[in-house]
């Protein structure tokens, strides 16, 4: 085999696991939805608290829940639907695991907050996202959760995002599963 021919293969093995380890990298794991394969569960997601406030994250004390890691707040959320259509309303869960305020799905909201250890955490400013545009719709998020002022932004505008609006889909879009990826509002 000429050196040639050699340099060429080894070129082509390294261009071709550049390119796998490139699509590895586009899973969801900084923007909270870890990368799983099909019959395997996902494993539980990282408490953003974990040795910054002398808890561990896992008996429910320092995130304003009681025994049983329910945890409560007063919401505030708009949603811009991005063809003119702007949307407010108040949402309060209570420790007791009740639902309340004018959202048109409280406990779908309450529940899909609930279900997420750090629902309102951005994507970390170096996560790989596949550029893909999911509409122009923009929601904020202002009050309070688990005992700490929330002031969150969301938009389609990556795949990352995408996924982090969907998790709060009946949080953003009243009445649609968290996690559906159903789109826009």
């Amino acid at each position: 085999m000429t050196t040639s021919r050699l340099l060429t293969g080894t070129a082509a093995v390294l261009l071709g696991a550049l390119a796998l380890g490139g699509l590895a990298a586009c899973g969801e794991q900084g923007a909270g939805g870890p990368v799983t394969t099909p019959g395997t569960s996902a494993p539980a997601e990282p408490d953003a608290t974990d040795g910054q406030d002398g808890t561990d994250g896992q008996d429910g004390e320092g995130d304003d829940g009681g025994e049983d890691g329910v945890r409560a707040g007063e919401l505030t959320v708009t949603v811009d639907d991005g063809a003119g259509q702007v949307s407010t309303w108040t949402l309060v869960c209570g420790e007791d695991g009740g639902a309340g305020g004018d959202h048109p799905d409280a406990a779908g909201a309450c529940a899909a907050l609930q279900g997420q250890r750090d629902p309102f955490r951005p994507v970390p400013a170096d996560m790989m996202c596949t550029q893909v545009w999911g509409g122009p719709q923009t929601a904020t998020v202002e009050g309070t959760w688990a005992g700490q002022p929330v002031r969150a932004s969301f938009d389609r505008t990556d795949g990352c995002q995408i996924a982090r609006w969907d998790r709060l889909a009946p949080l953003l879009q009243p009445g649609v599963p968290a996690g559906s990826g159903a789109g826009g509002v």
